[in-house]
């Protein structure tokens, strides 16, 4: 049961302790997050475009090498 108890206590420390660092924390403001968040997406459309066309031309290039 000293095993039990131990980790128990470990667990109950972890918490306390990730408790504490999440007050330290500054989060950002509701604008902030809405911004941020457009400019990943805006980039995730952008490379997807980028590897999309890509992936095209490269396509189009070993079909026209292999004919």
């Amino acid at each position: 049961m000293g095993k039990i108890g131990n980790a128990v206590g470990r667990i109950g420390t972890f918490v306390v302790e990730v408790k504490g660092e999440l007050k330290k924390s500054s989060w950002p403001t509701k604008s902030e997050l809405v911004g941020h968040t457009t400019v990943i997406i805006i980039t995730v459309l952008m490379l997807g475009a980028f590897v999309g066309a890509s992936d095209w031309v490269l396509r189009f290039l070993v079909k026209l090498l292999a004919s």
